[in-house]
């Protein structure tokens, strides 16, 4: 075992755990695609076209593109609120977070944050929805009323985040900080920084919460770092494929889904607390490095790019 964690390498296998079901055509969509989110009850996928300036909307019953909201600012993250039924979306340009109705689509608000809005994420609990943005902030929003209700600092420009879900805290990758951010929400400030060990440039990030465990998807060099949450401390790193932009934890089956920009979705078994196997590497395409796992349809969705001949798409896979 190394100090930091054990990395079990044989057994690799490859497409055994993930099945491609179904490939959902983008006509007409170029350039890179971002963040997604999904309306579980409504069946309805929605995807950030970032290089489109759009939002895609899906129907996983048809498996149909039947919305394009379009005339966005490069849109990163997206949030749909289930109770309010709006869809919350962050763009890059001008950092403008804008809100929509969730059935016609039609705009009916904004929050302007000035820079760079990125990552969302609902706390459908408490009615807030958490949006990073500019040189080092998340702007917290009333999911219903769209008004943005506060702030919290950090160090610089937030990355992906994960709030804790039966507690306070929320774990933040700041990357040009070099450091995974905690955040207690009910003070809206930072109580701890962690280091993330040999590896940086800490983009994606999920958690284990019974097994007290935080993943963060780093790129310099290509690892998974897994810190533990009661200490901060880093337990296992573990080589992953280059350019991952998203990461999942299956509290079910005891996986991590790192989404590689490399063309690969890697597939990695939690063994126990600091002991990690790669179960497979499935192939997808170059530049496909973001999607959703969604644990209620058993289902891992990523987006594929438009890039030369192959056309963008979201490619579902159904997990074993």
């Amino acid at each position: 075992m190394a100090a930091a964690g054990m990395l079990v390498l044989s057994g690799i296998c490859r497409g055994d755990e993930l099945r491609l079901v179904q490939t959902i055509p983008l006509p007409n969509v170029d350039g890179r695609l971002d963040h997604f989110a999904c309306d579980v009850a409504g069946k309805r996928l929605f995807v950030c076209a970032l290089g489109n300036n759009s939002v895609e909307v899906i129907d996983l019953q048809t498996g149909e593109r039947v919305h394009s909201i379009s005339g966005l600012g490069a849109p990163q993250g997206v949030a749909y609120a289930a109770v309010a039924n709006r869809l919350y979306v962050a763009n890059d340009r001008a950092g403008v977070v804008q809100s929509f109705d969730g059935t016609s689509f039609r705009p009916v608000g904004q929050v302007d944050l000035k820079d760079d809005a990125d990552n969302v994420r609902y706390d459908q609990a408490a009615g807030r929805i958490y949006v990073g943005y500019g040189e080092g902030g998340i702007a917290i929003i009333d999911s219903s009323s769209g008004a943005r209700v506060g702030r919290i600092t950090l160090a610089a420009h937030p990355e992906a985040f994960v709030l804790e879900p039966q507690g306070a805290r929320i774990f933040v990758n700041v990357p040009n900080a070099r450091h995974v951010a905690v955040i207690d929400r009910t003070q809206a400030k930072v109580i701890a920084t962690w280091g993330t060990g040999s590896a940086s440039a800490n983009f994606p990030i999920a958690l284990d919460p019974s097994g007290h465990t935080v993943f963060v998807g780093c790129r310099s060099p290509a690892a998974l770092a897994v810190l533990d949450t009661n200490s901060g401390k880093v337990v296992a790193t573990i080589p992953i494929s280059g350019d991952v932009d998203d990461f999942f934890y299956d509290e079910k089956r005891h996986r991590v889904y790192a989404i590689c920009g490399e063309g690969s979705i890697d597939v990695i078994d939690q063994v126990d607390h600091d002991t990690y196997k790669m179960r497979e590497k499935t192939r997808t395409a170059p530049g496909a490095r973001t999607g959703l796992f969604v644990p209620e349809l058993s289902s891992l969705f990523v987006g594929v790019p438009h890039r030369g001949s192959q056309p963008a798409e979201v490619r579902r896979y159904d997990i074993r």
